[in-house]
C-alpha cells in the first residue's frame, strides 16, 4: 500500500551526515549550516560562519564536531581543511557597537542572514543550530545542538570560532591590558578585574549589566575605592604580574 505525498526515508550515515544525507537524497541540496561564537562575550564581535560541504564527508574532515568538544591545536587544523573542502563559505562579524545596537539576538539571526547571502552557491537547505533565522534565501530548520548533529553546522562552528578568537588576539595586541587573548572577551574573573581597573574598552558591549557597571564605576570613585578594597584591584595587578 503506497502513501501519498512519499516519505522520505532517512537510513543511518557516519557521524554527524544522517540529516544532511536525507536532505540531499530528497532534492533539497545544497544543505548550509549556520552557527556563530561569541554570543555570551562582552567584548569583541558576534562572528557568524556558513558552510556547505559536500555530499559525502571528506577524510581530513574526520575530526570534525562541535567546536565547544575540540581542543584549540584540532580547529586550527581543521580551520584551513574545511576552507578547502567546502563548496562555499563565509564568515561575517557583526561588531561590539552593532551589537549594542541591534541586541544580541537580532544582531545574531542577522550575522545568519549576511552569511549565507556571502556563500558562492545559492543553498537548497539551511540549518541553522538552534533557533529559526527568518528572511533566509532557502527553506530552514532550527536544529537544537546543531554542532553536534550536523556537519555543515559543526564545520561553521569551527569557521566562527577559530576567527573570532585570531580576532580577539589581535585585539589583545591592540589594547592590551584586559587579557582578550587569554578570555577572549567572556566574562571571567580576570577580565572583570581588568574592566575595573581600566574601564571598559571600545570593543567592549556596553548595552551589557556587567560593561555597563564597570564603565559607571570609573566615574564613581567612592564605588572605585570600594572595589579595590574588596581586593579586585589586587587581584587583577597579581594576574598582570604572573602573566
Amino acid at each position: 500500500m503506497s502513501t501519498w505525498p512519499p516519505r522520505t526515508i532517512i537510513r543511518r550515515a557516519a557521524g554527524l551526515r544522517t540529516m544532511e544525507s536525507a536532505l540531499i537524497r530528497s532534492g533539497l541540496g545544497p544543505v548550509v549550516g549556520v552557527d556563530e561564537a561569541g554570543r555570551g562575550a562582552c567584548a569583541g564581535p558576534l562572528v557568524v560562519a556558513a558552510c556547505a560541504l559536500g555530499p559525502k564527508l571528506h577524510p581530513a574532515l574526520a575530526n570534525l564536531d562541535d567546536s565547544k568538544k575540540l581542543t584549540e591545536r584540532t580547529r586550527e587544523e581543521l580551520f584551513p581543511a574545511i576552507t578547502r573542502i567546502a563548496r562555499a563559505w563565509c564568515i561575517v562579524e557583526i561588531p561590539a557597537w552593532e551589537v549594542d545596537s541591534l541586541g544580541v539576538h537580532v544582531a545574531n539571526i542577522e550575522g545568519m542572514r549576511r552569511a549565507v547571502a556571502g556563500l558562492a552557491l545559492s543553498p537548497g537547505y539551511v540549518l541553522t543550530d538552534g533557533f529559526r533565522v527568518p528572511g533566509l534565501p532557502a527553506p530552514s530548520l532550527p536544529v537544537i545542538g546543531g554542532d553536534a548533529s550536523a556537519a555543515c553546522i559543526a564545520a561553521a562552528s569551527v569557521l566562527a570560532k577559530v576567527s573570532r578568537d585570531r580576532t580577539m588576539v589581535a585585539m589583545d595586541t591592540d589594547l592590551p591590558g584586559y587579557g582578550f587573548a587569554a578570555h577572549k572577551g567572556y566574562s571571567t574573573a580576570a577580565h572583570t578585574a581588568a574592566m575595573a581597573a581600566l574601564g571598559p574598552s571600545r570593543e567592549h558591549r556596553m548595552s551589557y549589566a556587567n560593561v555597563a557597571a564597570a564603565r559607571l564605576m570609573q566615574r564613581d570613585p567612592v564605588r572605585e575605592d570600594r572595589l579595590v578594597a574588596d581586593g579586585v584591584g589586587e587581584m587583577y595587578t597579581a594576574e598582570v604580574r604572573a602573566g
